[in-house]
């Protein structure tokens, strides 16, 4: 008889443990795969990570710096609108395309107007309206 062994389902609580600079790493990497799914512009994606441009693309290009406490939190929120987004349509393109769409919800700008404003709130203003969405189901 094979025993089975209980294993931690629990998601990691980003809150209370921040996140390393491996983990910080693979989400830029990630980040830099949305942003190409978002047609964002590399000045559009220094903006949304509130990073100068030629620092931007030096990480783009493998040359990744030290990420400070926000800029590892913008990548966290980034994450979390994109699998929101994953949850909330069936098909991938369909939530490629809402961030760039008009919203009511957002005085007819799109997700990407807003997250462009620059603020790291203004990311989790995103997050907050897509989980709110995914929530009332």
């Amino acid at each position: 008889m094979i025993a089975l062994v209980p294993i931690d389902t629990k998601p990691r609580d980003f809150s209370s443990a921040p996140l390393t600079d491996d983990e910080a790493g693979a989400m830029f990497r990630a980040a830099l795969n949305l942003f190409r799914l978002w047609d964002v512009t590399d000045d559009q994606a220094a903006t949304l990570l509130d990073l100068p441009v030629r620092t931007y693309r030096r990480w783009k290009a493998g040359e990744l710096g030290r990420m400070d406490r926000d800029t590892k939190a913008r990548l966290s929120n980034l994450m979390g609108i994109h699998k929101a987004l994953r949850l909330i349509f069936r098909e991938p393109q369909r939530g490629y395309a809402w961030i760039q769409a008009p919203n009511a919800a957002f005085g007819e700008r799109s997700a990407l107007d807003i997250m462009l404003e620059g603020e790291l709130t203004d990311l989790m203003r995103v997050r907050r309206y897509l989980d709110a969405e995914r929530g009332s189901w």
